[in-house]
């Protein structure tokens, strides 16, 4: 059916000019609902022919054709006499041969040269080549790195859908090197797209992003429309704009886009072209696109890309200078090239030198600046645009002491409700100045934009407010720690989060306290020393007292020795010499347990021995003789350890309560291993046999975790001693026994050595299958993740 009314945007009764006749070809077209193809086909004319037409190639082609053209859309005579007017105006006149006619030896218009022309008012003749605006800037010839996302877009490239445009967004943080990426991979896939490439900066951190308006303008006029024939209406733009790419085998980059609403108009609705976005922005609203995160670069990745800046041997010269170099820029892209500019400006400067200059944070932002190139500048493009309360987050994150955080920890920073918190970190992670840790829930801040958010902290909020924010971040920071680790304490059998500043948000199993200690320790164990140095003692104690028995839980930790050196500090700051002595004995429990430093940890023992003495304490004085003894007989001091651990059970002895009756048993346990260490395997075995006994007569009267664990180990001593003795079924039935123990303690990860020494008798035993399968499930469980097996307190 014929098109109908003045749908050409063309007022009725004036002149069509040249440039008018590829728009109109293209909207009656549309309107008559026909493809180029079937256009092509039902007036006689080539595929080819048609699309030079309407890309405006050919502005001017014979009547016949023309009305071959009008006869197929159905066109009244008006419609016809104004279409065949355009093209009659396109038509090159007879004149003389001049310069810029093709046939007086001007050049061809190059190969895709033509979704580039601008022809302004019919200046240019049909074949000239002229350039766009919006022509790729050059590709930077030391571009590294990116594999993986280039072969990405190049598999997206090559796979032909025209019902699903391909549209790529490539997105991060600032100085992830988004824009070089894109024109990389455009200039190297232009052999796919022989219509054009071309780049619009879409100005998305400037105070005025480019409208969608003049984007599609820009577009328009890029591929060939000229001034005076560009819609006045966004929505006709963007139609006319799909329209005139839906045949088009071409690339264009939208960098730097702002939002959603900026980046839809301009994306293809159907055909071969493939559209390439950076933002520094998810854009999560933005439907139908393949998404291409870019992150930091690897250790590798950046010392290539500063050896290619800077040169491969002088790199190469100084491998340990670049790799802290590299580490210093944070692998960013950006950064790094500052740095290699650097280098390149100092040819006689030494890689170590800038390393030096990097490694002072107050200075790195100061330093990270080459030219025009500045780090701090594309952090502040992002921050200006924040809203007021997620900036207020961004500040705040960088007060945060972990490589990543939870929202209720910056909530806890930033003053906030962790829900407010959490709907304002996502909005930082959708404007890619933070990122999701691997582990869900929790987000990351890369270090140079925590120096920049640490900047605007201080100058936002000042000092004072900075201050105030990490003592009230610090003191609940530490009330979670001390509820979560009262959980830990058997004897008190902790049900709930006694003490928690928040408990409707408290973790709320065991399980739970456990993950949040882990986790948050970085955040708890910095507002540990902030309350020590800010003279806030009385709760450094009582926190570290508090997670003392949670530290029996994770003895590969080297945080314990720091923890209660802190809690031994502070103790001693107020005067409280009880909480010095029982800290002193967690510190030297530290030192050999953890860290395996014995002779310190001999010193501290010593230390808290006296003291103990001292102030007439006698469960510290027992402890710190067991923690002698330990430590003597980690050195191989047998007969010392010996006499230290039964005077400990001896002090243990005079005291009531089943704390003492541990410490007792624990300490005769002992004195039996080391009598089999110095080898005395059956005076061993008798110790060892009436400490399990005690505690089987415990089990009977009141089972319970603690007890069930006394006797697993004792019963794996016993199997040690028997295995001493060659003593092989026996020692299996220790073994086995122990292992029934661990089970009934709910403590399987204390397994591990029992499992070992089983399959170490069967293999006496000649049962080499039954000891292979022991083995491979003690080797699984020593290598996987965190680990089993170790010492508990109580050994």
């Amino acid at each position: 059916m014929g098109a109908t009314g003045n749908p050409t945007g063309i007022p009725a009764g004036t002149s069509a000019t040249a440039d008018d006749f590829c728009l109109l070809l293209s909207r009656l077209r549309v309107l008559a609902g026909l493809t180029q193809a079937e256009l092509a086909r039902a007036a006689g004319v080539s595929l080819r022919a048609l699309g030079d037409m309407e890309r405006g190639r050919t502005r001017g082609p014979q009547r016949r054709t023309v009305q071959a053209l009008a006869a197929a859309l159905r066109l009244d005579e008006e419609q016809t006499v104004l279409l065949d007017r355009a093209a009659r105006n396109g038509r090159p006149r007879r004149t003389p041969a001049h310069p810029e006619d093709p046939a007086a030896g001007a050049p061809a218009a190059a190969p895709g040269s033509g979704p580039e022309a601008d022809t302004r008012g019919g200046a240019g003749a049909p074949g000239e080549a002229v350039h766009s605006a919006l022509a790729l800037p050059r590709d930077i010839a030391d571009f590294t790195a990116r594999e993986e996302a280039l072969s990405r877009l190049r598999q997206l490239a090559q796979e032909a859908d025209p019902t699903h445009p391909r549209i790529v967004l490539a997105y991060g943080q600032p100085g992830l090197g988004k824009t070089a990426f894109a024109l990389h991979a455009a200039h190297t896939l232009a052999p796919l797209f022989p219509d054009g490439q071309l780049s619009l900066d879409l100005r998305g951190m400037a105070p005025t992003p480019l409208t969608p308006r003049e984007a599609l303008a820009q577009c328009l006029r890029a591929i060939g429309v000229a001034d005076r024939s560009v819609p006045a209406d966004t929505e006709e733009r963007a139609g006319l704009f799909r329209t005139l790419v839906r045949e088009r085998r071409l690339v264009l980059i939208l960098d730097n886009a702002a939002d959603e609403a900026q980046v839809r108009p301009l994306l293809p609705g159907s055909g071969p072209a493939l559209t390439i976005i950076t933002s520094r922005h998810v854009l999560p609203g933005l439907e139908s696109v393949h998404r291409l995160p870019l992150d930091v670069l690897t250790p590798a990745e950046s010392a290539a890309l500063l050896a290619r800046i800077a040169g491969r041997e002088r790199i190469d010269a100084e491998p340990e200078a670049a790799g802290e170099l590299a580490r210093l820029c944070g692998r960013l892209p950006l950064a790094l090239r500052i740095a290699g500019q650097r280098l390149v400006a100092r040819p006689h400067q030494p890689v170590s030198h800038l390393v030096r200059q990097l490694a002072a944070e107050e200075h790195r932002l100061d330093v990270l600046e080459a030219g025009d190139l500045r780090v701090r500048t594309a952090f502040a493009l992002s921050y200006r645009k924040l809203p007021a309360a997620a900036a207020l987050v961004l500040r705040r994150c960088s007060l945060t002491a972990g490589e990543d955080f939870t929202a209720a920890t910056v909530a806890a920073y930033a003053g906030l409700p962790a829900h407010q918190a959490d709907r304002q970190l996502e909005l930082l992670a959708d404007a890619g100045l933070l990122q999701p840790a691997a582990t869900p829930g929790r987000y990351r801040l890369h270090d140079l934009v925590r120096l920049y958010a640490g900047e605007r902290l201080l100058a936002d909020d000042g000092r004072e407010a900075a201050d105030a924010a990490r003592e009230r971040a610090g003191d609940w920071l530490l009330r979670r720690a001390a509820a979560a680790g009262r959980r830990f304490d058997v004897e008190r059998a902790e049900t709930g989060p006694s003490g928690d500043p928040d408990p409707a948000t408290a973790p709320a199993t065991l399980a739970d306290a456990r993950r949040w200690l882990e986790e948050e320790h970085p955040e708890w164990l910095a507002a540990l020393h902030q309350a020590n140095g800010t003279g806030r003692h009385r709760q450094v104690v009582d926190t570290a007292e508090a997670m003392h028995w949670f530290s029996d839980s994770l003895l590969h930790w080297d945080v314990w020795a720091e923890v209660f050196q802190v809690s031994v500090d502070s103790a001693r700051a107020v005067g409280d010499r009880l909480a010095q002595a029982v800290h002193l004995n967690y510190l030297a429990w530290a030192h050999i347990i953890c860290l395996h430093r014995y002779r310190p940890g001999l010193v501290v023992a010593r230390e808290a021995l006296e003291l103990a003495r001292r102030i007439g304490d006698a469960q510290q004085e027992a402890w710190a003789l067991a923690y002698c003894a330990t430590a003597l007989r980690r050195l191989l001091r047998h007969e010392e350890a010996i006499e230290a651990y039964r005077q400990a059970a001896e002090v243990f002895a005079t005291l009531a309560g089943r704390p003492a009756e541990v410490g007792r048993v624990v300490a005769l346990r002992c004195v039996g291993s080391c009598l089999r260490e110095s080898g005395r395997p059956r005076e061993a075995l008798e110790t060892h046999g009436l400490v399990l006994a005690e505690v089987l007569d415990w089990l009977a009267d009141s089972p319970s975790h603690m007890t069930h664990l006394l006797a697993a180990f004792a019963a794996h001593e016993a199997g040690l001693d028997r295995s001493a003795l060659h003593q092989w079924p026996e020692a299996e039935d220790a073994y086995r026994q122990a292992l029934r123990h661990f089970e009934d303690a709910g403590q399987p990860d204390s397994m591990t050595q029992t499992l070992t020494e089983l399959g170490t008798v069967l293999i006496e035993l000649d049962r080499a299958d039954e000891a292979r399968e022991l083995l491979t499930t003690a080797l699984a469980d020593l290598t996987a993740e965190g680990g089993r097996g170790g010492h508990r307190r109580t050994t």
